[in-house]
């Protein structure tokens, strides 16, 4: 623990859509007020009721669990709405979790948006004494690195300009400088940096680099740019709709696992059919991928995920001889397992019901080895004809399986087409 820095357990943050606090409270007295007595809110939003049935909030972030230990350089990485900008800014302490905690160990400086702890009528100077006061750090300790942070940003002649009249990129440039010189534990930087030139980024990734390895100090990055992700950090996070898809000691494999191309016939976690006129005794409607908390379409499950295959379909005519199957196939169209409909008791007797049908396919946890998959669906009359036959031009969906199967040891890509988690008993 004493090599732990950062310790997130159950990290969640959740947001409400289109509530807005007025900030007075006799504005919120009257806006309650209005509620109960059924008229118009007086300050509610203007168009409003276009909302009103659409969900009171989301979780920008969902059950987080991860430590950082001292010196490591954590690149966190996802699409846009993963939730990365939101974990930073509780990292911050900017804004407080929903659920969760987080233990932080030693100063933050943080490089969020641009402008942030900034004031614009303070000048350069002005704000670089404000920014070490928020860190606690004394008078003197702040102006002994004064002229290095000057030197550093490359704006001497604007020092003493207010921040206010500063261009986005001279807010960056500043900004950098204060949050990399001052004396802080842990360095925060979001994509700001993206808004400096190529020259001003080439040297602030170095200066993140020798801070890391020369002085000890933790940095966690954010970026779209996985050219300076794979060159300045050295372990990963991936967020996926406010999750934590997979994360590894191991930058490249975290980087490959978040660029893999899509591959099946459908998108990755989900197929829907286009044209759902078929065949009488089946049609496909659509499959989807659902991990062990249900969330929808996800793109990477875990090994011991208690994951499933959600698929919809119709059936105008009922035929008794109707199976329905999916094989698992790993990206190079080697078959790991096929199962049908029909292999155990589901309560099937004679045909399927006809109507639309909804059935879940549970895929055995501790199973399936670290690589990329496919769901291939299949159908037909037993014994008979193929509805929708084995081979190309079959409704499928993909995804990404990682580890771990549960141990310190388990989070490297092992032989085998499938990765049992099997139990080893010392005997006497």
């Amino acid at each position: 623990m004493s090599d732990i820095v950062i310790k997130a357990e159950h990290l969640s943050k959740y947001y409400r859509l289109g509530v807005v606090n007025h900030g007075m409270l006799y504005k919120d007295i009257q806006s309650w007020m209005a509620r109960k007595l059924g008229k118009e809110d007086p300050h509610g939003q203007i168009g409003q009721d276009h909302f009103a049935d659409r969900p009171e909030g989301f979780w920008a972030l969902k059950d987080l669990n991860f430590e950082i230990k001292r010196g490591d350089r954590v690149g966190i990485i996802g699409k846009n709405g993963a939730g990365k900008s939101t974990l930073l800014k509780i990292l911050s302490r900017i804004t407080a979790p929903t659920e969760g905690q987080v233990k932080i160990r030693g100063r933050v400086a943080s490089l969020l948006e641009v402008g942030t702890g900034f004031h614009g009528e303070l000048t350069g100077r002005e704000n670089i004494f404000l920014n070490g006061a928020i860190l606690g750090m004394k008078r003197r300790e702040i102006a002994s690195k004064l002229d290095e942070i000057i030197t550093f940003s490359e704006i001497e002649q604007y020092i003493d300009t207010p921040v206010k009249r500063y261009s986005s990129g001279m807010y960056v440039r500043l900004a950098f400088a204060v949050a990399a010189h001052l004396d802080s534990e842990i360095l925060i930087a979001d994509e700001v940096l993206a808004v400096g030139d190529a020259s001003f980024q080439k040297k602030a990734l170095g200066k993140m680099q020798d801070l890391s390895a020369g002085q000890g100090r933790t940095v966690l990055f954010v970026s779209h740019q996985m050219n300076a992700v794979g060159n300045l950090c050295t372990s990963g996070i991936i967020l996926e709709r406010g999750k934590i898809a997979f994360q590894d000691q191991d930058i490249e494999r975290v980087i490959s696992i978040y660029q893999k191309p899509d591959s099946g016939g459908g998108d990755q976690g989900y197929w829907e059919n286009n044209d759902p006129k078929g065949n009488a005794y089946f049609t496909p409607l659509r499959m989807q991928v659902t991990n062990g908390e249900s969330t929808p379409s996800p793109t990477i499950l875990r090994g011991d995920d208690k994951a499933a295959i959600i698929l919809d379909f119709n059936i105008e005519e009922s035929n008794s001889l109707l199976n329905v199957g999916l094989t698992i196939s790993r990206e190079d169209g080697s078959p790991v397992y096929t199962t049908w409909i029909r292999d155990v008791d589901t309560g099937i007797e004679g045909a399927l019901s006809v109507g639309h049908n909804r059935y879940r396919i549970n895929l055995p946890a501790s199973i399936m080895n670290i690589g990329e998959y496919a769901a291939v669906l299949h159908a037909g009359l037993h014994h008979t004809a193929f509805i929708i036959p084995p081979g190309g031009g079959a409704p499928s969906l993909s995804f990404s399986v990682v580890g771990s199967i549960g141990t310190d040891f388990g989070d490297d890509t092992r032989k085998g087409a499938i990765l049992p988690l099997i139990s080893w008993t010392k005997e006497q």
